[in-house]
Formats: structure tokens, sequence, C-alpha cells
């Protein structure tokens, strides 16, 4: 009877406290915002939080370049000296062809699979340097690039992985505009485009592209992650300003991602624009005939062409993600 006396009592000393405790918080919400922050649930969820919207105000703001990204890289399929489009030849296309606001085709895909894919990719990568930075610490020694290197292999992979039924859904919007009016989808929104493409072809045809989408992500992450993580500890003891290090961290890391990345970025827009032909075929078997057939018919340099605009495209969103994700992790800290 004692033991429910007290528990009874301990409970009533709970709900007395709870008025003051909400008041407290009406008082100082920044404390009570501060308390909230630093649960273990949000010390946990955090980085990938401040990962996703990152990544979603840096495709906001690159979208119409990865547009045109989109369409020199399927420019002249299958024909060596087919047709040598420029970004502006391509801009104006566009333009005369519809309204500016075509060059925004495929947002909400882009903004999905920014949701999805740089949520884990930056989530990832934060947990697993936390992870090397302990060990480090408990051996007194300190986090090397090749680990760097690996976390963020690690993280894109995975990331890829979840993220590629968006991505596939961002290239069909964006290349369907290049179809005969008549063969075009014509979809309305992500959710359209998902649903249509899983009814018609299978569940499985969302991860069509997915091995070079993995690969690409990899190739992107070492460079990105890895070398703006090493080029940070690199600047740290300069004479430049946080802000300017992360900056010049940041350009450094656009320039390796998108050299590393780009062939695979070409082979997966080429995957995940394919659809099968009447007769059940595809122009494509993989990633590797795709490389092969590539190589012959368009030669080897066709896989940098747009290079300046997918370094374009890359390097601010890169800039923006990190200082972005950056920000939000100062202010969350």
């Amino acid at each position: 009877m004692s033991s429910g006396s007290s528990t009874i009592n301990s409970a009533k000393e709970k709900l007395s406290e709870a008025p003051s405790t909400m008041k407290s918080a009406a008082e100082n919400p920044k404390q009570a915002t501060t308390d909230f922050l630093h649960t273990p649930f949000m010390r946990a969820a955090l980085p990938f939080i401040n990962g996703g919207l990152a990544g979603m105000t840096a495709t906001a703001v690159i979208q119409p370049i990865d547009m045109i990204k989109v369409r020199l890289q399927l420019a002249g399929e299958g024909v060596k000296t087919g047709p040598k489009p420029t970004p502006l030849s391509v801009t104006r296309e566009v333009i005369a062809s519809g309204k500016v606001l075509d060059l925004y085709t495929g947002l909400s895909a882009g903004l999905l699979r920014q949701a999805v894919y740089t949520t884990a990719r930056l989530g990832f990568f934060d947990t697993f340097m936390k992870a090397l930075t302990k060990n480090a610490e408990s051996k007194q020694t300190k986090v090397g690039f090749f680990e760097r290197a690996g976390a963020g292999l690690a993280a894109g992979g995975l990331a890829a992985f979840v993220g590629n039924p968006a991505d596939l859904s961002l290239i069909r919007m964006q290349s369907d505009g290049l179809k005969p009016a008549a063969q075009r989808a014509n979809y309305t929104s992500v959710i359209d485009a998902l649903v249509r493409i899983s009814k018609n072809e299978g569940i499985a045809a969302l991860w069509a592209g997915c091995y070079p989408t993995v690969v690409r992500a990899m190739a992107l992450n070492f460079g990105q992650l890895a070398f703006f993580s090493e080029a940070k500890s690199q600047l740290k003891d300069t004479s430049l300003s946080p802000r300017s290090q992360t900056l010049t961290a940041s350009a450094i890391a656009g320039f390796f991602a998108s050299f590393f990345s780009l062939p695979f970025d070409f082979v997966k827009t080429r995957l995940q624009k394919q659809t099968r032909a009447p007769d059940g075929s595809l122009p494509y078997k993989g990633m590797f005939n795709a490389f092969t057939k590539v190589a012959k018919e368009e030669g080897l340099l066709r896989f940098y062409r747009g290079f300046g605009t997918y370094y374009v495209r890359i390097a601010p969103h890169a800039m923006v993600t990190l200082i972005v994700a950056d920000y939000l992790g100062w202010i969350t800290k």
C-alpha cells in the first residue's frame, strides 16, 4: 500500500512540476529548443534532417543547369558525328519550345531525390565520421584521408540505392520533351511518374540504372565529401576566415566530384532514359554494355561532354549543400 501511495505522490509531484516547466519554456523558448535539440533522438536525426534541407535548397538553385546537363548528355545518341549542342543552344531551344519555367521540369522529382538521397548521404557520412573520430581519439590519432574516403564511398552508395526511384523519375521527366509529341508521357509530377512507371514497367523498373547510379554516387561522394573534409582540414591553420575556408574547400570538392563522377553520370542518364522498343528490346543491356557501346559508336570523349556544364551544376550544388549543411550544423550544435 505504501508503495502505491509513493507512486501516486511521485505522479502528483510531476504533475505539479508540469505548469512550471511549460512556464519556463514559454519564458525562455531558446533554452527549451536547445534542450530538445540535445535529446538523443534529435542528435542522431539532425545530420539526416540538415543534409536533406541543404540538398533541397541546392537543388532549387541549380535545377535549370541540371535540365541542360541531361539534354546535352542525350543529344546525338548512337552517332559519333551527331549534333554538338552547347549549353546556350540547349537553353535557347528549351525556351523557344515552351516557357522559361520548362527549365524547372522535374523539380518535384529533384526535390524528392534530395529529400531521400542527400538526407541519407550526408546523414550516413556524418554518422560514419563521428564513429571514426571517436575511434581515432581513443587511439590518440587523427582520421586520415582514406578513412574519410571510405566513409564517403559507403554513404554515397547506400544513399544512391535508396534514392534511385526518384532519380529515375527525374531523368524521365527531363527527357520527355525530346520525344515526338505523340510519344510523350507528359508526367504531371514525380508521384505521377513513379506510379505510371511502376504500373507500366513493373516496380523493378524504378531501380533501372541502379548500378551506375550507385557507382556514380560513390565516385561523386569520394570527390565531394572526402576532398571537402580533407581540404577543410588542410585549410584549418591558414589565415583564411572560417567562411572562406568552407567556400574554398567546397570549390575544390566540386571539381573532384565532377571529374570522378561524370562518366558514370553520363551512363546513368542513358540507362534511365531508355524505354523498351515494341519488340521488347532495350538500347543498352547494362552499365558495361552502355560504356562499350557509347565508346565504340560515339567516342571516349563523349563521356565528358558537357564537363563545364556538369561542373557548374555540381560545384554550386556541392557548395550550397555543404555551406547550408555546415550552417545548419552550427546553429543546431
